[in-house]
């Protein structure tokens, strides 16, 4: 992985890393595996699967993955210290092509405040944390945190030093989000004319999002040079989050013509592995969010429509199948049977086996029979929350609510804890809180409600609910959603999401806290 072909841009995927760490996206051990599957069909050329030394469940899912992926190369994330280079290296141990990614700052802010340390040192760690990796792998990849902060003399005999340790990936990112595209292109330009040994190693941009330019800084840094994008679905991430993998991808694919760089994902996954992520991280695609929102092939504007009638390149410079949206959303009703529904879902990206296909088939039936009109995104939503209940331990059975003008409003709830049911009815302050009630009487706990929200799924006052809950557990933030043409049934699903997602932290102990890139 080496291969200094000029036109060829390895996609370097950190969904399960740097995207996890986005306060409240956590995702627990099975919804790691699930995007880790899509993301080898997808194309990535490397997999950042974790900080192994975070915690042992981080440890176990980079492992896991390791062995599990097919196609990609699977990295795990290092601070420059021996302990941490080690757990990494017996992490990703079983990967077909391993890789260990280790980093440390080299701006003076950091240096300074951060490490509390001077250069010669940050240099010295530098060498010898790369040397350890390079005995244990292959492929080694050295990134200089807040590189765009960095003195470029400092910055070119960082990672000189890399190089001349073993690193064949030198990553220079944009840590704060703060470079423009102009100085990230000549950042690489400097950098590879400067340094003696350059042409050693591929070069790395990894952008985040603070002012909206982390994938017009990607694509600036591999016209300077840089021949690996480091990017996230949806561009999840720290703060405002990373380059979006989807944007960076489709503009190298349509703008080939200015942008003469190619890469392997199959981009007809694209809509899938955006549905898949924002479903188990709980965080919901913008509607206007390029290639993958709602709306990026939507046309209301009469002019708009009439120029699309006469010929879709009038306002699309992409079709919709290229990312993997269907033309058509309206294929599905009551009368639709099991095989039918089964295709659905494989057009949509499922591939469930017969259980859950018969579960998943009939809240299909029982929904279609309350909707008048089924859309895609219906059976999306149901179909995510679905799996998600699958194999949560506490589980929504039942629900009966008493509302209206007088007070107080109360619920009936009967939830499955580990095997076994159990019903609380409680009071509240409306019909919500009388439901979160009912949940904390049944399942005590002390986590606090963060974010209540619902919108729609579809349009019309048939519309099944989606309702996304955050719970906040000390320093931990954790998401979960619920779909229903029920608000309140949907209410109650989504709180449950997120509870079963604290508990589940909380056994594997936590996850200790890792700065990014």
């Amino acid at each position: 992985m080496t291969d200094q072909n000029n036109d060829r841009v390895f996609i370097f995927d950190t969904t399960l890393r740097d995207g996890e760490q986005c306060p409240g996206a956590s995702m627990t051990f099975e919804e790691k595996l699930e995007v880790a599957d899509v993301l080898d069909a997808l194309g990535v050329d490397i997999m950042e699967a974790g900080f192994p030394i975070a915690s042992q469940g981080d440890f176990e899912s980079v492992s896991e993955i390791a062995r599990r992926v097919k196609n990609a190369s699977v990295a795990g994330l290092s601070r420059a210290q021996a302990k941490d280079i080690d757990r990494c290296a017996e992490a990703v141990k079983h990967a077909r092509i391993p890789r260990i990614h280790t980093f440390i700052s080299t701006s003076p802010v950091h240096m300074r405040y951060k490490l509390q340390m001077e250069p010669a040192k940050v240099l010295e760690l530098i060498a010898s944390s790369v040397s350890r990796a390079r005995n244990h792998v292959e492929f080694v990849e050295w990134s200089a945190e807040d590189g765009t902060r960095t003195e470029p003399d400092f910055l070119c005999r960082a990672v000189e030093t890399a190089i001349n340790a073993g690193a064949t990936t030198i990553n220079i990112p944009d840590t704060v989000g703060y470079t423009t595209p102009d100085e990230y292109r000549a950042l690489f330009e400097m950098v590879r004319a400067r340094v003696p040994n350059a042409d050693k190693a591929i070069f790395s941009v990894h952008c985040h999002n603070d002012l909206g330019l982390a994938v017009a800084n990607s694509i600036a840094g591999v016209r300077g040079g840089a021949r690996q994008i480091e990017c996230t679905i949806n561009g999840i991430g720290e703060r405002a989050g990373n380059a979006a993998l989807e944007e960076i991808v489709m503009a190298l694919k349509t703008r080939a013509d200015v942008l003469p760089f190619t890469n392997r994902i199959e981009t007809t996954l694209l809509n899938r592995a955006s549905k898949l992520v924002s479903a188990v991280t709980s965080f919901p695609v913008q509607y206007n969010k390029s290639i993958v929102g709602r709306n990026a092939f939507a046309h209301e504007s009469g002019i708009h429509q009439d120029g699309m009638l006469k010929n879709a390149h009038t306002y699309e410079i992409m079709t919709p199948e290229s990312v993997g949206v269907s033309k058509t959303s309206l294929v599905m009703g009551k009368h639709s049977g099991r095989h039918a529904f089964k295709e659905k879902l494989k057009e949509l990206g499922y591939d469930l086996g017969d259980n859950g296909l018969e579960v998943a088939f009939t809240r299909f039936k029982d929904l279609a029979d309350r909707k008048k009109i089924v859309y895609d995104e219906d059976i999306v939503a149901l179909v995510d929350d679905e799996i998600a209940n699958a194999r949560e331990r506490i589980r929504v059975v039942a629900l009966s609510v008493m509302a209206g003008t007088k007070a107080p409003q109360s619920a009936a709830l009967t939830l499955e804890i580990d095997g076994e049911q159990k019903t609380q009815q409680a009071t509240g302050n409306g019909p919500v809180d009388a439901i979160f009630n009912a949940i904390r009487a049944l399942v005590p706990h002390d986590a606090k409600l963060q974010l209540f929200q619902v919108h729609a799924v579809t349009e019309g006052t048939d519309a099944q609910a989606e309702v996304s809950v955050r719970l906040s557990d000390g320093d931990a933030v954790s998401a979960g959603k619920g779909a229903d043409p029920d608000t309140l049934v949907a209410s109650a699903r989504a709180y449950v999401s997120a509870l079963n997602k604290v508990f589940a932290r909380r056994a594997r102990g936590g996850v200790a806290a890792v700065a990014a890139l």
